[in-house]
């Protein structure tokens, strides 16, 4: 009987004894994130004193209204910096009155587009997004202080800080760099724009959603030992759609899918991209939707069936999230830029922006991935249609045990379209990617059964 690394040797084309190397442009892209700047970014929303939804608008100076200029005026910044390449807007709509919208308002999110260079991966977007909303202790109180630094002037600093690093860089798909409003009274501004974006049509492929990143340490334990995830940030992914369809939800049962959501791909994509490039931050995968009594923008992705995932510190210290901000001794506390850990958060953003390198750079996943099933066999025939950009290299198809929250293998099955790999189809889980030549792979496609 062949065991897997015997089976592994008889069935690859390409074996490696090493490593690869990280895609230089990749790297190039995180060494350019500092901690002074994107510290400055979340020092400066919070100097706006409050960034509630229905907070001030005609001030230069305080509120929301202040904050989103400022963040427009920052990505036409980085624009002209880097050869005029970021399409920035305001995404301006009417927010109808609700339980945490009393009268209508006028909401806008921010928007930044790096337009992709590669006419056959252009449609593809990815984004990265944080709201710029903030709220203290009364989720209604919109003139009170609220600087929200780390929830989440710490997720739009990532936003930032990632628009500043790409304008003068050329990916092959279209990068958008977004900052949400409304986030705090129900996720307004991410449902609109994605529901905005189904009802056009548009590829999103991926949204990495950043939403209290900035802290590694969290409350001490009882008996006073520290509690800190400095090397760790949660990456939270939803398997089952929540609104799938009875169809949806059938063919995810059969094929015992409950994790191989594309939602779930994305976030196995993030670690195996850390793992390669070795980030300081690495992300530790939470296979659920969201925290518990909490919720964020990826959700409004997620629900129009988006592959979308959470960024969020292992710990979180409540008492600097929806507080008053207090004063004892001339020290303030509460949700204010001290508490910023200004080394953690430019990590986070590496480790984003390695993420979104590799995503608009790698080939588009595999299409119509199917496992054969017109017989019965001891073998696994895999088919799929070819990634359309010119410059796919080949496919890996990659597997791991029923049990396994990770792929665990890989074999180089070159550039076709079809592989039998001799391993049970009823025993482990299968996939299939596409490389390019630099060393960039899509995530992974997760096979459905077929006849043919």
């Amino acid at each position: 009987m062949l065991t897997h690394t015997m089976i592994v040797l008889a069935v690859s084309m390409c074996p490696s004894l090493t490593e690869p190397e990280p895609p230089a442009q990749a790297t190039r892209v995180m060494a350019r994130i500092t901690a002074e700047s994107i510290h400055g970014h979340v020092v400066h929303l919070a100097n706006f004193g409050t960034r509630h939804t229905l907070s001030e608008t005609e001030s230069q100076t305080r509120g929301i209204g202040a904050a989103r200029r400022w963040i427009k005026a920052r990505f036409e910044g980085f624009s002209a910096d880097g050869g005029e390449t970021l399409d920035v807007s305001f995404e301006r709509f009417e927010q109808s009155p609700m339980r945490r919208v009393p009268e209508a308002a006028e909401l806008v999110n921010v928007v930044a587009v790096l337009p992709g260079s590669m006419p056959e991966a252009a449609g593809r977007l990815y984004y990265v997004i944080g709201h710029y909303d903030s709220r203290n202790g009364d989720g209604m109180d919109a003139q009170g202080d609220a600087p929200g630094a780390n929830d989440d002037g710490s997720g739009t600093a990532v936003v930032l800080e990632l628009a500043r690093v790409l304008a003068g860089e050329r990916l092959d798909a279209t990068v958008v760099f977004m900052a949400t409003a409304g986030e705090e009274q129900g996720l307004l501004g991410a449902r609109h724009h994605a529901a905005q974006a189904l009802a056009r049509g548009a590829d999103i492929r991926g949204v990495l959603s950043n939403d209290i990143v900035g802290d590694p340490s969290g409350p001490a334990l009882a008996d006073g030992t520290a509690r800190e995830a400095r090397g760790l940030i949660r990456v939270m992914s939803e398997g089952i759609p929540r609104d799938g369809s009875a169809e949806e939800l059938g063919r995810i049962r059969s094929l015992s899918g409950e994790s191989d959501s594309v939602s779930r791909q994305l976030a196995r994509f993030i670690a195996e991209v850390a793992e390669l490039h070795g980030t300081s931050v690495r992300p530790m995968l939470v296979f659920r939707p969201d925290r518990f009594l909490r919720g964020g923008d990826h959700t409004a992705f997620n629900q129009h069936g988006y592959a979308a995932v959470r960024f969020t510190e292992v710990y979180e210290d409540y008492s600097r999230q929806h507080q008053d901000i207090t004063e004892v001794d001339g020290r303030a506390y509460g949700d204010v830029a001290e508490y910023v850990d200004a080394g953690y958060l430019a990590d986070v953003a590496r480790l984003n922006a390695a993420a979104i390198v590799h995503l608009a750079n790698a080939p588009s996943v595999p299409g119509n991935a199917r496992i054969i099933t017109a017989r019965l066999s001891n073998d696994t025939t895999l088919r799929w249609e070819a990634s359309p950009e010119p410059d796919t290299a080949g496919y890996e198809i990659v597997w791991r045990e029923t049990t396994s929250p990770v792929w665990t293998d890989s074999v180089d099955v070159g550039n076709v379209t079809e592989y039998t790999i001799e391993l049970s189809k009823d025993n482990h889980f299968f996939g299939v990617r596409a490389y390019d030549g630099e060393g960039y792979k899509s995530p992974v496609a997760f096979p459905v059964a077929a006849r043919r």
